[in-house]
């Protein structure tokens, strides 16, 4: 049998369809057997395996968790609302999709391709609150981001949502490979709520990663006692000697308010977008460190329900025995982890366990050494033999398997590269049937002009040094400027001439007035000098495609 197991394990060509195969048939049975979804997390499926990385967005209300998710995908999704009041009041799974759509909870708990099957035990009040939008959006082609209601403050507490809302979060959090706490610098506050929704998130605490938001809103001093406030209510919640990786920033793309602490925002959004677009990378190894985890809950689950069937009598006195059992199952605990050499880590939080054996019957099955044989080769060979192909596949996609798209802009830790301000990627792309069409930056170009030749070019042209000061000056994120940039420095020679330039400006007043960068250089704003060689029929891209 082992020969057979090990020879299984060598055929797989990736980590997903081993670890799939392991769960099936080696975890999944025992689960069935000591009706391990009753008292933990439901059973897996092939969706849960071959889902792409998925994010989840967690934070009080205003603290700019849907801005922070436009802030990622450079774009607005269907149904999403910004404000000052909660505005988003359900949970929205945000995918890749052709067509642009929305699908209601449902018809989502019954789609075999999402992993959201299970969500249908929260109930149809819940599933009222639950869609999934669909969005051709290419940040969305490596990740999945899941955004979700407002955590109340201390006001609003005692509304009630008609579901388990920490229960759902903790769903959640087993099953994504991110969560973004996300905290307002300049109205922080722990409220009951919010406080249950960490604690929903113990064992969870290696996806977590902690955002203070809005951090241009208060100035230097004011930013450092904010954080230190936040570092004691965090730690005061989650009880743990390890301290929590903070980011600080403002993660939208609006001007900054206060721009003293503007170096220190790009190096933190740096740090959390390398960290997000490596999420692909590191979703085969995520996968397998959270089944060895749900493997060795099992096996202590099995030796529980095992000593409880022991010592249960088959007629009389039942119901006082189970009381006595579940009052005794600390020593319970004790006796497994001293008897089986059982980490204590790996067993379920003791007074959960105490609260869910209450309301069960006590039929339990008897111990069967067989599937827990079968459980600990997984543990101690099958995991062990895959650590070469997981190794083997790290090394073939190394480059392949980044977030693209959005502020992800190629490989590079942000919009700035040492030796020029401002990015510059390949060459732009090339758009038809432009040369007849109006330049819409026309008409203000005698405005930008008068800034360009201010600011002194050489032979015709500004450097990006020249330029850099003046595009700062404007207080937009540089990750938007390097988007700018992009889009115009149309011949990409990593300058600007006066059509480039107004070009520039342009798109920085759009930016100004509120709305959205294009993806893609329209006809009517290429500058007429560049447009004799756009021929090729694809239209000028800010992306690396």
């Amino acid at each position: 049998c082992q020969d057979t197991c090990n020879k299984n394990v060598n055929k797989f060509h990736t980590v997903t369809e081993a670890l799939k195969t392991l769960y099936q048939e080696k975890l999944l049975p025992l689960e069935k057997y000591y009706d391990f979804s009753d008292f933990h997390s439901s059973s897996l499926e092939d969706a849960d395996f071959d889902n792409k990385p998925m994010i989840l967005v967690v934070g009080q209300c205003s603290t700019g968790k849907t801005t922070f998710i436009r802030y990622l995908l450079e774009q607005e999704y269907p149904g999403s609302r910004i404000g000052p009041e909660p505005t988003t009041d359900s949970f929205t799974a945000i995918m890749h999709g052709e067509i642009e759509g929305i699908i209601h909870g449902n018809a989502l708990t019954v789609d075999p391709n999402k992993p959201f099957r299970k969500l249908s035990s929260f109930g149809t009040t819940f599933l009222n609150r639950f869609q999934c939008v669909h969005l051709p959006n290419r940040v969305l082609e490596s990740i999945s981001i899941i955004d979700t209601p407002g955590i109340l403050s201390v006001a609003k507490r005692k509304m009630s949502r008609g579901y388990d809302f920490p229960a759902v979060i903790h769903w959640f959090a087993e099953h994504v490979d991110r969560i973004i706490l996300l905290c307002d610098a300049h109205k922080l506050e722990i409220s009951d709520e919010f406080s249950h929704t960490i604690m929903a998130l113990r064992g969870n605490e290696d996806k977590l990663r902690v955002v203070l938001n809005k951090a241009d809103m208060v100035d230097s001093q004011e930013l450092m006692r904010v954080y230190g406030a936040l570092m004691w209510s965090l730690g005061k919640v989650f009880c743990t000697p390890e301290v929590l990786r903070v980011y600080v920033g403002s993660f939208w793309s609006s001007p900054m308010r206060m721009t003293d602490n503007r170096k220190l925002f790009e190096q933190e959004e740096e740090d959390l977008f390398a960290d997000i677009q490596n999420l692909p990378r590191n979703s085969a190894l995520r996968k397998l460190n959270d089944l060895v985890k749900r493997a060795r809950l099992v096996r202590a689950h099995a030796y529980i329900i095992s000593s409880l069937k022991e010592e249960m009598p088959l007629v009389f006195c039942r119901e006082k025995k189970k009381r006595d059992l579940i009052y005794d199952l600390p020593i319970i605990y004790s006796r497994i982890q001293q008897r089986y050499r059982i980490s204590p880590g790996d067993f379920p939080d003791c007074a959960k366990m105490q609260e869910r054996l209450m309301s069960h019957d006590f039929k339990f099955k008897a111990f069967k050494p067989k599937l827990l044989a079968g459980l600990d080769e997984l543990l101690n060979t099958d995991i062990a033999k895959l650590m070469p192909l997981l190794s083997q596949e790290e090394e073939e996609t190394a480059d392949q398997l980044l977030v693209q798209g959005g502020p992800f802009l190629g490989s590079q830790m942000g919009p700035f590269i040492v030796g020029n301000p401002f990015n510059h990627y390949g060459s732009n792309g090339e758009s038809d049937n432009v040369s007849n069409v109006e330049w819409v930056v026309l008409k203000d170009k005698p405005k930008y002009d008068e800034i360009f030749y201010n600011l002194s070019p050489h032979e015709g042209k500004l450097s990006g040094s020249k330029v850099k000061g003046w595009m700062m000056s404007t207080h937009l994120p540089s990750s938007v400027l390097g988007r700018i940039w992009k889009l115009a420095d149309v011949d990409r020679d990593g300058m600007l001439d006066d059509e480039e330039f107004a070009l520039a400006g342009h798109l920085i007043e759009v930016k100004l007035e509120g709305f959205g960068l294009p993806h893609e250089l329209p006809a009517q704003l290429v500058p007429p000098s560049k447009r004799q060689h756009k021929n090729s029929g694809t239209e000028i891209r800010d992306n690396n495609d």
